[in-house]
Order: C-alpha cells, then sequence, then structure tokens
C-alpha cells in the first residue's frame, strides 16, 4: 500500500497552484510517499492520485455545528477522582459546571466530559458509576441553556445514551468501537458525530510494552479499517473524527513520530483530533514532573498539529492555548481578530 504525508506549510509564500489541506489555513506542494520497508520519497502535487488529493484537501463537514475551516478548541472535563492530570478536582458535579462554563468563557469550542480515567494502569468503572458521574453534569450544562456543544468521552453504550439524552452532541469513544459493540448502534441512530481513537490494548496493560512495525502507518491502517467499521453500522464518514491517540499505547519515541506525521492522516476524510494535553511524554522531554506543570510543551505540540492542519485539539488548560492559538493566527495568517 502507498501513503501520501502532506508536507504543510503555512507561511505566506504559497505558490498559486498549491492546494490547502482539509481546513484551508495549511498548504503542501510536497507530499512524503511511503510505503512499508522502503524510504520515503518526496514527490509533487501532480504525482498524487485525484481520489488522495480530494480526500486530503476536500472541506470537512461541520461538526456539531461547528465550521472546521479554523482550529477548535476542546475542553477537557474530567468528572473522576483518578484521572492523570486532575483527577478529583472537579468530581463533584458544582465544581464540574463551574470548570465547564470557565472553559466555555475561556473559549472552548467543545466540552469534552468523561467519567472514566483512561491514564496508564487505570480500571475499567461500572456502567452505573459512569452515567452518575456525567449524565447529571451534562443536564446541567446543556439545561442551563450552555450554547458550546458537550461531547461525552466513553467507551460503553449505555453511558453515551444517557449522555446524548442529556443533551451531549458528540461522542468521543477512545476505543474506536471496539470495547462495546452496541456503540455504534447507539451513534447511528442519534445521527450525532463521532470520534474514533487509536489505543494499543487497553488503559490498565497498555504502557507496559508497545511495539509497532511503523507507529505511523500501523496507527493510519487501524484508524482507515475503524472508519470503515462506523460506516458500516451507518455512520457517515462526514460525522467521524480521527484521532493518532497519542500517549496510548505508545513510547516516547512513538508519540514523537505520530506528532511529526500527523498531516498523513487527512487521507481518511475526516477531520483530525489531537489529544497530548499533559501527557507524560512532554513531561520526560520537558523534565516536568507534575502535570501542572507541562502547560508549555502541550502549547508547543497543539501549534505542531495546528500547523499540519489539525482541526480539533483537546487540552485542559484553555486560557492558554486560546492565547497561543490567537497569536498564532496573528503570526501566521495575519488575523487579530
Amino acid at each position: 500500500m502507498i501513503y501520501y504525508r502532506p508536507i504543510a506549510h503555512t507561511d505566506a509564500a504559497r505558490p498559486a497552484l498549491a492546494p490547502w489541506l482539509a481546513g484551508g489555513w495549511s498548504w503542501f506542494d510536497r507530499l512524503e510517499r511511503l510505503e512499508r520497508g522502503k524510504a520515503p520519497k518526496v514527490v509533487t502535487v501532480d504525482d498524487v492520485p485525484e481520489t488522495v488529493l480530494r480526500r486530503l484537501c476536500d472541506p470537512r463537514a461541520p461538526i456539531a455545528g461547528l465550521a472546521m475551516d479554523r482550529p477548535r478548541l476542546m475542553g477537557i472535563l474530567n468528572v473522576t477522582p483518578d484521572s492523570f492530570s486532575d483527577g478529583g478536582r472537579f468530581h463533584a458535579a458544582d465544581a464540574a459546571v463551574a470548570h465547564a462554563r470557565g472553559m466555555a468563557e475561556a473559549g472552548a469550542d467543545i466540552l469534552d466530559t468523561g467519567g472514566e480515567s483512561t491514564r496508564p494502569g487505570s480500571a475499567a468503572v461500572s456502567v452505573g458509576e459512569e452515567v452518575g458521574r456525567t449524565e447529571p453534569v451534562i443536564r446541567a450544562l446543556t439545561g442551563a441553556g450552555l450554547e458550546t456543544p458537550v461531547s461525552i468521552d466513553t467507551r460503553k453504550a449505555e453511558v453515551a445514551e444517557a449522555a446524548l439524552a442529556a443533551g451531549a452532541k458528540i461522542v468521543n469513544d477512545v476505543a474506536a468501537l471496539s470495547y462495546d459493540p452496541q456503540l455504534a448502534s447507539v451513534v447511528s441512530r442519534a445521527g450525532v458525530p463521532l470520534c474514533l481513537m487509536h489505543a494499543q490494548g487497553d488503559p490498565a496493560t497498555m504502557q507496559d510494552d508497545p511495539r509497532y512495525d511503523d507507529v505511523l502507518l500501523d496507527v493510519y491502517d487501524y484508524l482507515e479499517a475503524r472508519v470503515a467499521v462506523a460506516e458500516a453500522a451507518g455512520i457517515a464518514r462526514d460525522r467521524i473524527i480521527v484521532d493518532p491517540g497519542i500517549g496510548f499505547g505508545k513510547t516516547v519515541d512513538h508519540n514523537l513520530a505520530l506528532i511529526r506525521g500527523l498531516s498523513l492522516f487527512h487521507g481518511l476524510g475526516c477531520p483530525i483530533l489531537l489529544g497530548a494535553s499533559r501527557k507524560r511524554f512532554i513531561g520526560t522531554i520537558g523534565r516536568a514532573d507534575k502535570a501542572d506543570d507541562r502547560v508549555p510543551g502541550t502549547l508547543v505540540v497543539t501549534l505542531a498539529g495546528i500547523a499540519q492542519g489539525v482541526q480539533i485539539h483537546r487540552v485542559h488548560d484553555m486560557t492558554e492555548a486560546k492565547q497561543a492559538l490567537r497569536l498564532w493566527q496573528a503570526v501566521t495568517l495575519g488575523e487579530t481578530t
């Protein structure tokens, strides 16, 4: 199989005929042609099949009413006692609602609510416990007229169903429909967007000894297969988001390879979500043992993703991420509004 990874640029020196990556703020006139077992070869746009270019360049459909024509920020709302970064801080419903409102005021485009920690080594929680953590918070937010769309971060059909009934607009599945066979039908019936994330193994064991033949191509193939599963269940591709799963069954080198190669995933024809916020590899490289001290490294990784046309960025620190995005847009695109 042949893969094409656009070599993305954002500077103003765009050649007249260079195509835009999906989203419209990154462009390319060269690509890496990738094959397993062979060295990458740089080719021009003229060397790429038209069907591939269409997947790379066609505008993405709106997600929960949000146009994918600029980078979007997804605020992390963990209503758990044990998440790796902020477990316990927003476990109480009133604290969670207040934090969500603060992120919305700071500029969040989406609020991602999760009631089960998926940090390395974590254990699964019961459906009832997860519903009890997430449903009241989502209902409180949507019932009070919050316009920011809420997503439910879950692997479980019953949890998703309860969240959607409470007003959630997106399902974010870190297991890419591989954990609960009923989740696909819930999403299909509801007609909502679905995010499919790559993970090697489950949270309890995923960091024990992750291995790949070629991490970038292996993750791409996995997501391509899971998109096909979702489509077969009646979920249209224009409602699917893909996430390479930074930190989920990956070493530091695996994470870096995925971040360097993010533009490859535009070839799936879906918006891309990048969730690297405060992850352990940032602390390892940046020498920040505490998750709270990884904000600068998170911003660097986020901006690297934006430069490759990634549409959705899942972050803990909304004020800082929004400020970084505004400065990036002003310096790179000349946008100051």
